[in-house]
C-alpha cells in the first residue's frame, strides 16, 4: 500500500522549506505569488491533503461541530441539520451527523467518541431524559447546545418549540371544527416532545369545557410511519370509532393515513388527522395534511450559532440562554371539513 503524501513531499518536490508549504496553506499572503503557484502545482500533482489533526493540535480548537438526532430519518432533523451546517459553514467549519436512533447505548457511545476526538462542540438531541448520557461531555467540557429541548438546569444553552402550545392549536382546531372527542398518537412517553403535545391536547379540551376523558391516548414505541400504521389499526378497532386524530409528528400521522385510507375511511369526512412538525411530505400527501408547523430550520442555525457564541470568545464570559420558538398551525385537507 502507497503511504500517504506528506508537506515534507511537498516541500522536497517544490524545492521549498517545510515552513513556506504550510504559509502557502495557511497564510498564502506571506508568500510570492510565484512560489505559491509552485507549491500549489506541486499538491495538486501528489494529492496532498493536510492533516486535520495535526492542524487542530498545532491550534487548539476543532474545526468540528458535532450533531446528534434522535432520528435522521424523520425530515424534522434533516432541516435541524440544513440550519446547523449552514450556520457553521459561514463561520468556515463544518458538521458531522450522526444518529442515535432513539437509543441511549448508542448515544452514549457517540457522545464519548465525540469527546475523544475534542469536537469544537456538540449540538444534540438527547435519547437519554435523565441527561445522564452528556456527562461524558462535560467531564471534557466541551461546550453543547440541546436542540429541540429545554435544558432544565441552565447549564447550557437549548433552542426548542414550546410544543404544550403547539398541541394545543392542534386540539383547538378539531375541536373548532365540531369533535368532541381526540385520539393522540403519542410515541415513547419518556420523550418531552411527546408528553408536551398531549397537555396541549389536554388543556385544549379543558378550555373547552371536555373532560379529560375526552382524549384517548395510543401510544407508539417509535415514531416513523410503521408506527403510525399500527396506531392505525389499532385506532380503528375502538369502538365507537374516532372522528378526529392528532398525532405526535407527521410521520405518525402519514401512517395513520394509510391505514385508514386502507379501510377505506375518508379523509377528512370521516376522520380528520391532525400531525406534527409540518414536514415536506405532508404537503404532498394524498391528502395533504394538517400540521403544527415548527421552525426546523430555524432551531439549527440559531442552535449552531449560539455554540459557535460560546467557543469562539470568552467562555466565562458566555451567557446560556434557552431559546424557545412558537410553533404555527398549518391546516389542508385532512381536517378542513367542519362536523
Amino acid at each position: 500500500m502507497e503511504s500517504m503524501v506528506g508537506i515534507k513531499d511537498v516541500a522536497r518536490q517544490a524545492g521549498v522549506s517545510v515552513g513556506t508549504v504550510s504559509n502557502v496553506i495557511n497564510r498564502p499572503d506571506l508568500v510570492s505569488e510565484e512560489t505559491r503557484t509552485r507549491v500549489q502545482s506541486v499538491i495538486n500533482k501528489l494529492g496532498y491533503i493536510r492533516s486535520e489533526s495535526a492542524r487542530q493540535l498545532r491550534a487548539g480548537a476543532s474545526r468540528i461541530v458535532a450533531l446528534l438526532v434522535l432520528d435522521m430519518g424523520n425530515p424534522f432533523f434533516v432541516d435541524v441539520a440544513k440550519g446547523a451546517e449552514r450556520a457553521a459553514r459561514q463561520s468556515g467549519l463544518g458538521v458531522m451527523v450522526c444518529n442515535s436512533a432513539q437509543s441511549t447505548s448508542e448515544e452514549v457511545e457517540y457522545l464519548s467518541l465525540f469527546a475523544e476526538q475534542r469536537v469544537r462542540g456538540v449540538l444534540v438531541t438527547p435519547a437519554d431524559p435523565t441527561g445522564r448520557s452528556l456527562d461524558a461531555l462535560r467531564r471534557q467540557r466541551i461546550p453543547y447546545v440541546l436542540v429541540d429541548r429545554v435544558s432544565a438546569d441552565a447549564a447550557a444553552c437549548s433552542v426548542s418549540v414550546d410544543d404544550v402550545v403547539g398541541g394545543r392549536l392542534a386540539a383547538q382546531h378539531l375541536i373548532a371544527a365540531g369533535h368532541t372527542s381526540l385520539v393522540y398518537v403519542g410515541g415513547p412517553r419518556d420523550l418531552p416532545q411527546v408528553r408536551d403535545r398531549r397537555a396541549g391536547a389536554l388543556a385544549a379540551l379543558q378550555e373547552a369545557g371536555l373532560p379529560p376523558e375526552a382524549l384517548t391516548e395510543i401510544s407508539a414505541d417509535r415514531l416513523d410511519v410503521s408506527a403510525g400504521r399500527d396506531a392505525g389499526a389499532r385506532l380503528l378497532g375502538l369502538a365507537p370509532r374516532p372522528t378526529a386524530v392528532f398525532c405526535a409528528n407527521d410521520l405518525l400521522a402519514l401512517g395513520v393515513l394509510q391505514a385508514v385510507f386502507a379501510a377505506r375511511i375518508s379523509v377528512p369526512e370521516q376522520m380528520a388527522i391532525v400531525g406534527y412538525d409540518d414536514i415536506e411530505f405532508a404537503a404532498a400527501a394524498a391528502v395533504p395534511l394538517t400540521s403544527v408547523r415548527q421552525p426546523a430550520v430555524a432551531m439549527g442555525r440559531l442552535a449552531a450559532e449560539m455554540l459557535m457564541e460560546e467557543t469562539s470568545g470568552d467562555s466565562e464570559a458566555h451567557e446560556h440562554r434557552q431559546v424557545v420558538l412558537q410553533p404555527e398551525l398549518v391546516v389542508r385537507g385532512s381536517s378542513l371539513t367542519p362536523r
